[in-house]
């Protein structure tokens, strides 16, 4: 069969704008996704490209203010997946207490907790600096016996190593329902149970909790407006870890927190993107 390559420039270029992009086109019908400088580089086949459908995707794109030129080649005939596999994921360690691998490595380091995912994109590998920084706040917190809410849950690497480290139960949510599907079997690999994984936005929160430690790792923007939906489903002495913007967005942040009443307790930064933890 034969696939084309088409090669997205989003404007401005993050990692979560192109993370975002590769779950929006999974959708679309794109198969495979290999990350460029320029920003994205994804495949379908041939047969399944519909110029208009791409355009409708691209002009719905759910984070605000971003601008995309794309071209088209016909990709060379290789197994895509393979490719990517073979290039971009690698197992990441972080902190010397946690491995995140795929199921297609070997010679995997031994560490405390040893998360196996079968990724299939661009994202939710746990290479991102915002989630290896909420990994580390996790490896820090006292989970045993909690129940955890993991919002904007990717390939639930973070419901994962909090079920791991003795949550009692967790909830975790997503708009994806690439993510929904791929948290399940990633859940599956490891063997754990009492993880919930729900399709939704905070909408979904309505009468569930409370809650005694609240995971958001999304952008800024869905986290001024849906601070509040997480606050409503959190208990007196809950803890709150956002994620997923810059350092340079933690004033506004912090200023939304604290009018709700959460207590900034401190942030972590890597590579000028932050995560920051809260008390209520």
């Amino acid at each position: 069969m034969r696939y084309i390559e088409v090669t997205f420039r989003p404007s401005p270029c993050t990692e979560t704008i192109t993370d975002v992009l590769a779950a929006v086109l999974a959708d679309a019908g794109f198969e495979s996704f290999v990350p460029s400088d320029e920003g994205l580089v994804a495949y379908i086949q041939q047969q399944f490209l519909q110029e208009e459908s791409l355009k409708e995707v691209l002009g719905s794109f759910p984070i605000e203010g971003i601008t995309f030129e794309y071209t088209q080649a016909e990709a060379e005939d290789k197994d895509w997946n393979e490719e990517w596999e073979k290039n971009y994921f690698q197992p990441i360690v972080i902190d010397n207490r946690c491995v995140v691998h795929s199921t297609f490595h070997r010679d995997i380091p031994q560490m405390e907790y040893d998360i196996v995912i079968n990724p299939q994109m661009a994202f939710g590998t746990g290479h991102h600096e915002t989630t290896s920084l909420i990994v580390s706040e996790l490896l820090q917190a006292d989970l045993e016996g909690k129940c955890v809410l993991d919002m904007g849950c990717g390939t639930s690497i973070l419901a994962i190593l909090a079920r791991m480290r003795g949550a009692f139960a967790v909830t975790a949510i997503d708009i994806d329902t690439w993510c929904v599907n791929n948290s399940l079997e990633n859940i599956r690999l490891n063997g754990l149970s009492h993880i919930g994984v729900e399709l939704g936005d905070a909408a979904v929160l309505q009468g569930k909790g409370p809650f005694d430690i609240v995971i958001a790792n999304i952008n800024r923007n869905i986290l001024l407006r849906d601070m509040i939906s997480y606050i409503g489903c959190m208990r007196k002495g809950s803890e709150m870890y956002i994620s997923g913007f810059y350092v340079e967005d933690i004033p506004v942040l912090r200023e939304k927190a604290e009018e709700l009443g959460l207590t900034f307790v401190h942030h972590r930064e890597k590579n000028n993107w932050a995560t920051v933890k809260f008390t209520y």
